[in-house]
């Protein structure tokens, strides 16, 4: 029996030198590296608003409306300066993203006097559009469409007569670019072309038509 206790108080007298010695022996382990920072990813899906200043051109048209519809021609060009302000929402799904957007801009578009023969003015006018762009981080290129409308004023300059400026309705087409500059500042350029559907000229039986494209730059704040 004592050499049974003997031999198992040596066996743990070893084991007890073996963890001391293995206690002694130096790291293997290198200095713990320090977590690497991952900026969060930027997402397009929220609420902006913004504003938008450019220039738009195009030209007016009159068509008859006696003995069915007859194209008369182009009553002159049609140019000036627009802007205003939008307001919109994103949605981003995976690199596509789903939009809709409202704005409305005061305009300064006139055909000018044609020596007192009609004279053609827009002084406001607005969209109500989907978008659908492809984000690529950052930037994001996108088309747009949909529903325009805006006022009409026809006058002849050389008869002192003019009509109330009327609404009309129409549509809207086109594309653009915007880039983040931060996570709330976006800033893009936009094109559009606007058709703001028919108008009657005063009691003549004719119509106009006024269509007209819109490049402006754009600026968002994104919540």
């Amino acid at each position: 029996m004592k050499k049974y206790l003997l031999a198992s108080v040596a066996a743990l007298g070893l084991v007890a030198a073996g963890a001391a010695s293995a206690a002694d022996l130096p790291s293997r382990k290198g200095p713990v590296a320090a977590p690497v920072y991952m900026p969060p990813v930027f997402t397009w899906t929220g609420f902006y608003v913004g504003a938008n200043a450019g220039y738009a051109w195009g030209d007016v048209n009159a068509s008859s409306v006696w003995a069915g519809p007859v194209w008369l021609g182009s009553l002159g060009n049609l140019d000036g300066f627009t802007g205003g302000g939008q307001i919109g929402y994103n949605y981003q799904m995976g690199q596509f993203v789903l939009g809709a957007e409202a704005d409305l801009q005061g305009a300064d578009l006139s055909t000018g006097n044609n020596l007192g023969a009609l004279r053609v003015k827009t002084e406001y006018f607005g969209t109500v559009r989907a978008r659908v762009g492809v984000a690529f981080d950052r930037f994001m290129p996108y088309i747009t469409g949909g529903w325009a409308y805006g006022n009409v004023k026809t006058s002849i300059p050389g008869l002192a007569l003019s009509s109330d400026a009327s609404h009309t309705g129409g549509w809207t087409v086109g594309g653009g670019l915007e880039y983040a500059i931060t996570n709330n500042i976006i800033a893009g350029v936009e094109y559009l072309y606007v058709d703001l559907g028919e108008k009657s000229i005063m009691t003549t039986g004719a119509k106009t038509g006024t269509e007209f494209s819109v490049v402006r730059a754009r600026l968002n704040y994104k919540f």
